[in-house]
């Protein structure tokens, strides 16, 4: 965990001590969080329902994308755009505006614009591709969020909360975790620490869905 004086008084519970003023995280505590997490997720892959994977910060990045991708579910990685949940139908026309504009540009429909109106065009598809690329398979408000670092996503997991979303998250111990549906306290910040946990999150969503066409 981080120094104690970071330290959230909801992850209490969840600590084994302090060494040298730095709080020493349960492990047992985490892998009993994390098995409850993986069978909240492996429920939603059963069920077919969307998770949107959240994981702005640096280390989380490419992790996050591509088991995101893997699943050919929604991630969010640059930034959180204020409205993604809370207004999703403003958010859903900037999809639609960022796939017409690309189905116009792949048919050609765009060549009628002058030299300067097609590289504002172009301009404006990559902004769009910055901000909602990965959005691109989202067609209605998610069923739940993954979130790596809850304190760093904190105005998405308020948006969860604001809708009544679920969350799923991984949380070190500066986070506060009361507000999340699932939390799972352990290092949010190691790149090793976070492609273990998101590979077991990918992994539970992947088994309820393998288990679902099974059936």
């Amino acid at each position: 965990g981080y120094q104690r004086t970071r330290r959230h008084p909801s992850v209490r519970p969840f600590l084994f001590g302090s060494k040298n003023r730095v709080d020493i995280i349960d492990l047992e505590k985490s892998e009993a969080l994390l098995d409850a997490a993986k069978e909240f997720v492996k429920d939603l892959g059963r069920e077919g329902k969307q998770l949107l994977f959240v994981g702005t910060k640096p280390e989380a990045r490419d992790i996050v994308q591509n088991a995101a991708k893997a699943l050919d579910l929604p991630y969010v990685t640059n930034r959180w755009i204020g409205g993604t949940l809370t207004n999703f139908p403003e958010i859903k026309k900037r999809i639609e505006r960022y796939l017409d504009l690309g189905k116009k540009k792949e048919e050609g429909a765009l060549n009628v614009y002058t030299k300067k109106e097609r590289l504002l065009l172009d301009r404006e598809m990559e902004e769009l591709e910055k901000n909602f690329g990965g959005l691109m398979a989202l067609r209605r408000t998610p069923d739940a969020l993954f979130l790596v670092d809850s304190r760093h996503e904190k105005i998405a997991l308020d948006e969860a909360v604001k809708v009544g979303l679920p969350t799923v998250s991984l949380s070190n111990s500066d986070c506060d975790v009361s507000a999340i549906t699932r939390p799972v306290v352990a290092n949010d910040s190691a790149v090793a620490s976070i492609a273990l946990f998101v590979k077991e999150i990918k992994e539970a969503y992947e088994a309820g869905r393998n288990e679902a066409k099974a059936a």
